[in-house]
């Protein structure tokens, strides 16, 4: 399985942003191919150093890297790519993990 980490730091509107999120942005992604499994926090995010600067964290599970990588090149991708840029319109305001996982 491969899974994609998307962190998003919490935006100058939070309530707009959570509108377009759910309401946008979730109904895309939910049309990737390949999409196994998406997930977000529920509540607060909580960090060992206090305090931190994260709105919401989403989790997507893919069955391998190159299922991730065709899921954002089809036009679906390339259209969750783009409102990505809405929600975090600068490079600083979110955050992109993609890695194999293994259970042990």
């Amino acid at each position: 399985m491969a899974q994609m980490i998307v962190i998003y730091k919490t935006p100058k509107n939070p309530a707009a942003f959570d509108r377009h999120y759910f309401d946008v942005h979730v109904p895309l992604a939910r049309q990737l191919p390949g999409l196994r499994r998406l997930e977000m926090n529920r509540g607060p995010i909580i960090s060992l150093h206090g305090a931190g600067e994260v709105h919401l964290v989403a989790t997507l599970q893919f069955d391998s890297l190159s299922d991730i990588n065709a899921a954002f090149m089809c036009e679906c991708g390339r259209a969750c790519a783009a409102d990505r840029q809405q929600l975090a319109p600068h490079a600083n305001d979110v955050q992109m993990f993609l890695f194999d996982t293994q259970i042990l």
